[in-house]
């Protein structure tokens, strides 16, 4: 199912008048059987979108599509829509079974049916033998896998996790995320997957949506966007550790760095912001960077070196070698910088130049 989001837009007004806008004039389009992450800080808007999507919130002005279908004014249930919560939402007096087949005990589904259809997706999601027990049994990563089923079981045309695995440990969101991914690609639904956290969103998403302020920030692939930042708000938000922002210029069609030549560009002359993704350094005897070498931390194959910014003394930044390269701390190294990896901005906008 094609979802097609049109100027939509959420103001929230507080009892004083004041006028909060979450999200602002997003138009977006989601193709049909796609996993979308929706990223971004906590307050971005990304999950004041999803309840829109949902209809647990009205827009304030735009329009949402299910195919061709105008469902903006359409109630929740009307939708076609399975909604997961960030806790679950779990009835803790009823069973594994008794949850799941609640949604179609309210849609009236006859019970043999609706059993069958209960122990397939319970199957599908890897609880099928769990039907009996009760939530204070299960594991946080059963119980979220329950609450995906009683999802999945009214069989939904869009699927939407709101912040899935945020109160799972790091093991089983690991897991969990996967599981998701899987019974995602298995079930074929349009899925939209809300997350603060870059890793879960760039692991799982076919595509993901930046969001910073109510706005679209980039829209792609994940490791297309990483790659290809449009924006200064995108290569920071995107990276771990995040990308190196230096002040520099543009002069005469070469880019520079205090006094050092990074490279050569088509863009004007002019100030501008100087990205490098911690990745982007290669030690090099002949390159322009000059730099000491304060912190060294060697972790299998790469080895992540804390260096002082030879353009302010009062900063760092940090740069991931090849750990065949024995580097200690108070070595002077010199680096080159592979150009895929330095991004120009216009200091004022943030855009990419």
């Amino acid at each position: 199912m094609e979802i097609k989001i049109q100027n939509l837009t959420k103001v929230f007004t507080n009892k004083k008048m004041t006028e909060t806008v979450a999200v602002d004039h997003l138009d977006v389009t989601i193709p049909s059987g796609k996993l979308i992450g929706l990223l971004g800080p906590s307050g971005c808007g990304k999950s004041t979108t999803l309840y829109m999507i949902s209809g647990l919130l009205k827009p304030t002005d735009g329009k949402i599509f299910f195919g061709d279908e105008d469902v903006t004014n359409v109630p929740p249930e009307d939708r076609g829509i399975g909604l997961v919560f960030q806790n679950y939402a779990l009835y803790p007096h009823m069973t594994v079974q008794q949850n799941i087949l609640f949604p179609l005990e309210n849609l009236k589904v006859p019970r043999p049916e609706a059993m069958e259809r209960a122990q397939k997706i319970a199957d599908l999601v890897g609880i099928g033998e769990l039907m009996n027990r009760k939530p204070v049994q299960l594991s946080g990563g059963q119980q979220q896998r329950v609450a995906i089923a009683r999802a999945l079981v009214k069989e939904p045309r869009v699927l939407l996790l709101d912040e899935p695995l945020s109160n799972l440990d790091a093991r089983l969101r690991l897991q969990t995320r996967e599981e998701i991914r899987r019974i995602q690609r298995e079930t074929g639904i349009t899925t939209i997957f809300v997350t603060h956290d870059q890793e879960e969103a760039m692991s799982i998403s076919d595509e993901i949506i930046l969001m910073d302020f109510g706005v679209m920030k980039q829209k792609g692939a994940p490791q297309e966007v990483y790659d290809n930042p449009t924006n200064l708000f995108s290569a920071r938000f995107l990276g771990t550790p995040p990308i190196n922002i230096f002040n520099g210029e543009i002069s005469a069609g070469k880019i520079k760095l205090g006094k050092s030549n990074l490279g050569t560009t088509d863009v004007k002359s002019q100030n501008v912001v100087i990205g490098i993704r911690p990745e982007g350094f290669k030690v090099d005897p002949k390159g322009p960077l000059k730099v000491e070498v304060e912190f060294v931390e060697t972790i299998g194959r790469d080895t992540t070196l804390l260096i002082i910014d030879p353009t302010d003394p009062t900063k760092r930044f940090r740069g991931i070698i090849d750990a065949d390269y024995k580097v200690v701390a108070g070595d002077t190294i010199q680096l080159s910088v592979k150009p895929h990896k330095m991004f120009i901005f216009d200091p004022e906008t943030g855009e990419k130049l």
